[in-house]
């Protein structure tokens, strides 16, 4: 497949290695570098537990508003980083519902909450009801549900990409809502970009919105959901434009990041969309 102009400036990206795809309604439009190569995601890891709770809440193995971690939480808020539990560890630090609080250890809880109920190993059900069905062959599960050691590579997360763009596992309404803002008007830092004020979030996928500065680019639309993982990989979605865009590297996120990816997402707007 010919690489697009849009995706030239990934051969400067300071980076060993990198993986990018550009996917819209007809298929993929355009890809550079090895799209077998398996590569950390980090906290992209978090889409895949989010997309499994979403199938465990359509088979009714939990709800949305079950009681889950910290006292006064439910699965809705461990989902939208709204339970008050931090980063990482199992104290809370604010009542549910009252602060973004980003939390590896709540995707954590989550993850176990789903295990339980389900009665399988949390790993298991997210094989069985994300990774068969979307056909993420390449996709190894290892560590934390949050940002633990799992691989993927660029072929398996356009397969997720595609699913996030016309969803085959949950109803379009399960996605939909999940891509709406859960607790509107609460307050956050997103990583590596500073405070918000909103911090907007769905059900585990990070909602762009208004926020300055952000991963994703200026000629993405509010409606833009996914999310980045500090290994140096991120996954986007703009239903307004119908374009998805994936990238991997064996880079960790830092500042080369901050610059390149939305230059990148810009340019894929202005070719493709």
């Amino acid at each position: 497949m010919a690489v697009g102009t849009a995706l030239d400036a990934v051969m400067d990206w300071p980076v060993g290695a990198a993986a990018v795809g550009v996917l819209g309604r007809d298929g993929v439009l355009a890809r550079t570098g090895p799209s077998e190569r398996s590569f950390r995601l980090a906290s992209v890891t978090k889409v895949l537990t989010a997309l499994a709770t979403l199938v465990a809440v359509e088979e009714q193995t939990v709800g949305l508003d079950d009681a889950a971690g910290p006292p006064g939480a439910t699965v809705r808020h461990l989902l939208a980083h709204a339970s008050g539990l931090p980063f990482e560890g199992t104290e809370p630090v604010s009542a549910p519902g009252t602060r973004r609080i980003y939390s590896n250890t709540g995707f954590e809880v989550l993850a176990a909450t789903v295990s339980e109920r389900a009665g399988v190993d949390f790993e298991e059900y997210v094989r069985e009801a994300v990774l068969r069905p979307v056909a993420m062959d390449g996709t190894t599960l290892a560590g934390s549900a949050a940002a633990g050691t799992t691989k993927s590579s660029l072929s398996d997360l356009l397969a997720l990409a595609a699913e996030l763009l016309e969803p085959t596992i949950v109803a379009p309404s399960t996605l939909h809502a999940a891509i709406e803002v859960a607790f509107p008007g609460l307050d956050g830092v997103l990583p590596g970009f500073g405070r918000q004020s909103p911090n907007d979030w769905g059900l585990g996928l990070e909602l762009r919105g208004t926020k300055s500065p952000h991963w994703t680019g200026a000629r993405n639309s509010p409606a833009t959901f996914g999310h980045f993982g500090a290994a140096g990989t991120f996954l986007w979605v703009d239903p307004a434009v119908r374009l998805a865009c994936v990238g991997l590297t064996d880079r960790e996120f830092g500042a080369w990041a901050v610059q390149a990816w939305p230059r990148l997402a810009d340019a894929v707007i202005d070719e493709f969309a």
